[in-house]
């Protein structure tokens, strides 16, 4: 096979960073995959039944881990392994397709943009806290809200108004109890009502919230500072190592805590053995393939970046089954928390009633009033909600360091201005974030959770298009081999060339009606927003594409198959380069080599 080079197509050579680093444990890497299941807009999203499936409903999890988790896994690592490059650089190996790369870098500034909210309110909960009386306790909650005049809470069951409903010519009648910490957080907005976080009046008038602003201030100020101690990648191995093993400490003690509440076992029961296991799993099917998409991170290329800080012969195949079985047991995990919550508030009011409250907010907002009959209940909501803000800071700082990274790889200027290009970032998405402080902005964030999970769909479909009938299922085989030293199964190539994008097909048609759906209930200016941060940046895949061909040379037909051949694919280091070029047997390679060691010396 003849490899292009960056001389032959006339194109800048890609010159690689050779000081960028490397972990300072192999293992550093794996807490990072494990980071990426902290993305809260995932875990709050109970409504869809991401956590009420129970344990029965999580076993399809583990037969999309086999069909294409996993595989797919191995080739996000390879590719940013073997070229020690993040995701723009790495598709030297199809360049053609390199717009994937731009596609990826939007998708992640994107959603870093409104990920605030999940540390802000952890800080909301944390600072009231501090408060001698919790202002979401029924002692506390007169203070600020009159039951007689406004619905009623589970504070005060026999205030409740019975309603109905019909359907199909049947009456229905329940009764419904607000939950007081859902109501706090509400009481900051005064355009806000007790229905507000589903029914919310889209002709509403904007409205922000100055304590939000201020505690997305903080949230900000955080993430700097970890950025002005940690932005080397062995501290920021060291700190991501810290961070999900204290993440994880907390979420343990909280449920060994709350499992000693009254009515707690009852639904950690319901989990483990559901009363309808035949309807959990089937639910699971078509709920946890949306739990598989977000192991790749919020903008789909994190695990190319964070595996090509990954010495070259790191065992990425075993790495890719540790860290999908770590990310299961995370969301196994929340999930428990999840259903005791829920059902420490049912077993308040009876079986015989209906309790409202917003489901997909029920780990973030519910808790709060859950913990308040415990013991020490002011530090235990501290530690319950530290938890929440560290897994926020784990899932915007690992996306942020692979955004910066990632333009450090492909702009080889940028490398002298690292630092004022850091912070000027950060400042950049903390004002951008600001509209999410609105009333409008912290309710509809989760139509572009959809629509950059429809938008996952589409890149791993291409990604396997470019990889194993592009580039070639036997050159794919070659590299892996030469990397690690063992072949890549005929059979897990096969899953992926014909099984895999059937079941992504699948997930796409599926995601894509819940995306609509989401977007039928979103305002116009967040439904322009999310267009333009999530859809827009698709056109870079074809755009770039044909930049690409315009500066090639030749026919056309000359141009595109020159565009789709690997151009300066090779490791980084030397010795391992030049083991490579005896492999594959190209010259074209060693004039690129020879130019580029003359240009070093």
């Amino acid at each position: 096979m003849v490899y292009e080079t960056s001389y032959g197509t006339g194109q800048k050579p890609f010159i690689p960073d050779l000081h960028r680093g490397t972990w300072e444990k192999p293992s550093d890497y794996l807490f990072a995959c494990f980071g990426l299941a902290f993305k809260l807009d995932i875990f709050v999203a109970t409504d869809l039944g991401y956590f009420d499936i129970g344990i029965i409903g999580i076993l399809p999890y583990y037969l999309y881990m086999v069909i294409y988790l996993v595989p797919i896994l191995v080739i996000h690592s390879f590719m940013g392994q073997f070229s020690s490059s993040s995701y723009i650089s790495a598709f030297r190996l199809s360049p053609f397709f390199k717009g994937m790369g731009y596609v990826s870098c939007c998708l992640s500034t994107g959603v870093v943009i409104y990920y605030g909210i999940f540390a802000a309110v952890p800080i909301l909960y944390m600072v009231n806290s501090l408060r001698p009386t919790l202002p979401w306790s029924c002692e506390g909650l007169k203070s600020w809200y009159n039951e007689s005049e406004k619905e009623a809470t589970v504070c005060n069951i026999s205030l409740a108004k019975t309603k109905s409903y019909e359907v199909n010519n049947v009456t229905y009648y329940y009764r419904l109890h607000y939950i007081p910490s859902v109501l706090f957080f509400q009481d900051h907005y005064k355009s806000m009502n007790e229905s507000s976080l589903v029914y919310n009046d889209l002709e509403q008038e904007y409205e922000l919230s100055y304590h939000i602003v201020i505690y997305f201030v903080v949230v900000w100020v955080l993430i700097a500072l970890i950025f002005y101690k940690f932005s080397e990648v062995a501290k920021f191995g060291r700190f991501i190592r810290f961070m999900v093993t204290g993440t994880l400490g907390l979420a343990v003690v909280c449920f060994v805590r709350l499992i000693f509440l009254p009515g707690a076992l009852t639904g950690l029961l319901t989990y483990v053995a559901p009363k309808n296991p035949v309807g959990e799993l089937f639910m699971g099917f078509s709920s946890t393939f949306i739990m598989v998409l977000q192991a790749f991170g919020a903008g789909w290329g994190s695990v190319i970046a964070l595996s090509s800080f990954n010495r070259f012969k790191t065992n990425i195949m075993s790495y890719s089954w540790i860290a999908a079985f770590g990310q299961v047991l995370i969301y196994i995990l929340f999930g428990i928390i999840s259903r005791i919550i829920k059902k420490l508030h049912t077993e308040v009011l009876g079986e015989s009633y209906k309790t409202y409250f917003p489901s997909y907010w029920l780990l973030f907002l519910s808790s709060a009033s859950a913990m308040v009959e415990m013991h020490w209940a002011n530090l235990w909501t501290i530690i319950y909600y530290m938890m929440y803000l560290m897994a926020s800071l784990i899932v915007m700082t690992t996306q942020i360091f692979t955004i910066l990274q990632t333009l450090f790889d492909e702009f080889e200027s940028l490398r002298l201005k690292r630092q004022e290009l850091t912070f000027g970032f950060i400042g950049g998405l903390a004002v951008c974030s600001f509209f999410f402080c609105t009333n409008h902005g912290i309710i509809y964030f989760d139509t572009l959770t959809m629509d950059a999970i429809v938008l996952h769909n589409v890149l791993h479909l291409l990604l396997l298009l470019v990889i194993l009938w592009i580039y070639g299922r036997v050159r794919f085989q070659r590299d892996i081999k030469f990397m690690l030293g063992q072949p890549f199964a005929n059979w897990k190539v096969f899953i992926l060339r014909f099984i895999s994008p059937f079941i992504l097909l699948i997930s796409l048609i599926y995601g894509t009606s819940i995306a609509l759906r989401e977007h039928s209930y979103t305002s116009t200016l967040v439904s322009a927003v999310t267009f333009m941060i999530v859809l827009v940046p698709l056109l870079a895949i074809p755009c770039y594409g044909f930049y690409y061909l315009y500066q090639n040379t030749g026919t056309f037909s000359e141009r595109f198959r020159r565009a789709c051949r690997p151009t300066d694919w090779y490791p980084v280091e030397m010795e391992h380069r030049q083991q490579y070029e005896l492999s594959v047997g190209s010259t074209e390679m060693t004039h690129q080599l020879f130019e580029f060691t003359e240009a070093v010396n």
